[in-house]
């Protein structure tokens, strides 16, 4: 299957996160009626169904700290050393993109290190915020210096926001709140100097990039606004924007990705299902969508570009 997709955005939910996260209130995450099922053999039928070759898994939201740092650090190893067992069951079918107990750094930092070192990881995964901590909050750069040095692809996920209780309306948070909060942390990672510090984290953003396209210009002004005192940065807000991977899950036509487009050049866009959040009669319809599109680019398809891309972030796919 060597035109296969490549699925930068899936998510797994083995029964003993489900039941851990169930028991600390989550029975309903983020406003949805329940959990998805999920299953490694209904994955996988998706996956053939549609003609996705590799999927990079990640845990999505609420992530894996509901309590304690101490009991984090235990849920996001269970978790990690399970997908990683699935990508070497798997071979060339799964990724795997670890979680990691933040707000807790020296737990995130020792995760890190097994990660990479030991379940040979293919990414980290990091949710939006977590109990209000930010991306660009300045406690976790020693999170991002590591990654840095370790050349480390990041896949960001948004999550409820802080203030969800007033601003979602009594709506499913992942409609718009979602989408918002990851405007929220990326434009703080720009605004810290997150990325400019740490140019070799490579940051894949998630469902078209949310709200970032149609805000990079105006944040790019409140940046020239508010940061006129301070040592300017290499690159302004749009040209680190324009920087990162942006993934295609969700309604990703017929509006979002022309609106990306006017942000990123088409080597920066990535296929996501975002499966199993997104139930699988809608996941094959937004990759019928996909297929019926036309590429940005002459003499390819959404499938062929996307694969591309991927394989430059991830040279291991190329099998």
């Amino acid at each position: 299957m060597s035109s296969g997709l490549i699925d930068v955005h899936a998510h797994l939910l083995p029964d003993f996160y489900v039941q851990q996260a169930t028991a600390a209130g989550h029975a309903h995450p983020d406003g949805m009626d329940g959990w998805p099922s999920w299953s490694v053999e209904a994955h996988l039928d998706l996956m053939d169904r549609n003609g996705i070759e590799t999927a990079m898994l990640s845990m999505s939201s609420p992530g894996v700290h509901f309590g304690d740092d101490k009991a984090a650090r235990l849920l996001a190893r269970r978790v990690n050393e399970y997908t990683a067992e699935l990508t070497r069951d798997h071979l060339g079918r799964f990724g795997n993109f670890v979680s990691l107990p933040l707000p807790d750094v020296d737990g995130s930092l020792e995760e890190i290190g097994f990660a990479f070192d030991e379940l040979d990881a293919d990414g980290v995964a990091l949710q939006s915020h977590t109990h209000g901590v930010y991306l660009g909050d300045q406690r976790l750069d020693p999170v991002f210096a590591e990654l840095d040095r370790r050349r480390a692809v990041v896949f960001l996920h948004p999550t409820s926001p802080v203030c969800w209780e007033q601003s979602a309306l009594g709506r499913p948070r992942p409609m718009a709140e979602y989408i918002f909060d990851t405007a929220r942390t990326v434009t703080d990672l720009v605004m810290a100097g997150v990325l400019t510090r740490h140019p070799h984290v490579q940051v894949i953003v998630p469902h078209c990039g949310g709200a970032v396209p149609v805000l990079a210009d105006r944040i790019n002004e409140f940046m020239r606004l508010f940061l006129p005192s301070q040592q300017p940065p290499n690159l302004d807000a749009v040209q680190q924007l324009s920087g990162l991977y942006y993934d295609m899950a969700g309604t990703a036509f017929p509006r979002q990705v022309p609106a990306l487009l006017k942000l990123v050049d088409p080597d920066r866009v990535l296929f996501g299902s975002d499966y199993c959040w997104t139930p699988p009669p809608l996941a094959d319809a937004h990759i019928a969508a996909i297929d019926a599109a036309e590429s940005p680019v002459e003499g390819t398809t959404w499938r062929s570009l996307t694969r591309t891309n991927a394989q430059r972030l991830f040279p291991g796919t190329a099998r």
